[in-house]
């Protein structure tokens, strides 16, 4: 299992988790921040096709803002996990921290980079989250999320200083409290 989107100033949290099939393998499985992003696109339809089971998990920026970005991503991962159709015993989890879950975990630091499950559900948070920005983009085209994909870019806190916040910011973050003291003042 692997997440993404924990840095960005606006949207949800993604979770996805993989269960690929021993006898069916995928090339180039790889961490998705060291892919470009027609290979993420590339492969994407391949590990949905061949996995034995994957699931998406999210958390909203709402509850982001409610829980803090830690918890959130945690309760991401258990929606990913509850979501398999398929039971696992282990899950091997990208990172040094680990939800609860119902069966036994493992934390494996730069576990995207090393395990093929970790590298598949990489590629497809990735992939959904960036889908989820184009969504947003084309919304609020104003913010460029496109671009930067909700990171606290110049252009992003250049957009917000001018335009404000948008519902999908996560009002707990501190780049987005400072905007919000800035337009109350």
């Amino acid at each position: 299992m692997d997440e993404v989107g924990r840095g960005p100033l606006v949207g949800s949290v993604v979770a996805v988790a993989v269960i690929l099939d021993p006898n069916n393998l995928i090339e180039g499985l790889n961490d998705s921040k060291k892919m470009s992003e027609k290979k993420r696109l590339m492969i994407f339809p391949k590990i949905q096709e061949k996995a034995l089971a994957w699931s998406i998990g999210h958390s909203s920026a709402q509850e982001i803002d409610q829980l803090n970005i830690l918890q959130a991503t945690m309760l991401a991962m258990q929606r990913a996990i509850s979501n398999l159709k398929i039971k696992p015993d282990l899950a091997l989890i990208d990172g040094n921290q680990v939800p609860k879950l119902p069966m036994d975990s493992i934390a494996v630091i730069k576990g995207d980079a090393q395990v093929s499950e970790i590298s598949a559900a990489s590629i497809l948070a990735k992939v959904i989250r960036d889908r989820e920005m184009k969504v947003l983009d084309q919304k609020y085209p104003q913010f460029g999320f496109i671009k930067h994909k909700g990171y606290p870019t110049k252009f992003h806190l250049s957009a917000l200083k001018e335009y404000g916040i948008i519902e999908e910011h996560r009002k707990s973050f501190k780049p987005i409290q400072r905007i919000l003291n800035y337009k109350v003042k």
